[in-house]
């Protein structure tokens, strides 16, 4: 699999930029999705707090944490990594990113970036539009409406939305509905996944006392969440599966048949089902996974 780099940011603060991000890993693990996360909000690390085990803390400013980032995308065994930019400092990764000559390396096809502008319901946030864009010409460029209140995104003023929304070319639109406020608050509170609080957990994996109501919420939250990344991310890291990838772990598996036929001196019905799944194991574009497929009848 082509290493992915997903950065989601936002130069305007209080946009919710680590919601998504949280929203964003919790999605991964709910689908099976292998993922690391580099939290720049250096030193303190809000991410961390709810993905421990996934999250590292760096400066995105010094020269050994970027190393720790992107000298790793290739080496590493998970090969999608999320990158939670602190508030203000979007503007200053993407040109960390340039200066590093990583952009470049996208344009060459050697990795996949995608970048989830966080917006917010104001003319200062959704003039950084224009002023980001330039950065991914050749990356895929998602921007995200989070709405964190009960504002429109200029909605009902068709000439102000198109003046930011529609001179700029993007991969698609995000919208992260609002989720109640006090389900939100509750969560902090635990300091767990989103998951983990709508599972009725605790940090340590114990049977917590969270409000069913307030666990409705957030599961309907995420839920809504869900079909939003979908369509979006499921297809952007499909496309960075390659073929010989899919195939080296079909082979694994032919292999191991081979083996079992060898070591059980040519046993016939392990060769009938070695032919079998070499005509019908199929590989799932949306599930990432194979399947076997019934030959019609």
């Amino acid at each position: 699999m082509k290493p992915t780099l997903i950065v989601i940011g936002a130069d305007k603060g209080g946009v919710g930029k680590t919601t998504v991000a949280r929203a964003m890993l919790n999605y991964f693990a709910d689908n099976n999705v292998l993922a690391r996360a580099f939290d720049t909000e250096f030193p303190r690390g809000t991410l961390r707090r709810f993905h421990p085990d996934a999250t590292e803390v760096v400066d995105i400013t010094r020269t050994p944490d970027q190393m720790r980032i992107l000298d790793t995308l290739n080496t590493a065994q998970v090969k999608v990594t999320v990158m939670d930019t602190r508030a203000g400092a979007l503007t200053t990764s993407l040109h960390a990113l340039r200066e590093v000559g990583f952009l470049d390396a996208v344009k060459a096809g050697e990795f996949n970036l995608a970048l989830f502008h966080i917006l917010g319901p104001s003319i200062a946030s959704l003039a950084e539009i224009a002023e980001i864009a330039p950065f991914v010409a050749d990356a895929n460029y998602f921007l995200v409406k989070n709405y964190v209140n009960d504002s429109t995104f200029f909605d009902w003023d068709p000439a102000t939305s198109q003046t930011y929304f529609g001179k700029v070319k993007s991969s698609g639109e995000v919208t992260i509905p609002k989720l109640n406020a006090m389900a939100y608050e509750q969560v902090e509170i635990a300091g767990v996944p989103f998951s983990t609080f709508v599972a009725n957990k605790t940090v340590a994996g114990e049977p917590a006392q969270h409000s069913f109501t307030l666990r409705g919420y957030v599961r309907t939250w995420q839920n809504k969440n869900a079909e939003e990344f979908k369509a979006l991310i499921g297809q952007m890291i499909f496309e960075a599966t390659i073929v010989s990838d899919r195939n080296t772990d079909k082979t694994v598996v032919f292999n191991l048949l081979k083996e079992l036929r060898e070591a059980l001196d040519g046993n016939e019905s392990l060769g009938v089902l070695l032919d079998d799944y070499n005509d019908h194991l199929k590989f799932h574009s949306a599930q990432f996974k194979y399947y076997y497929q019934e030959t019609p009848g």
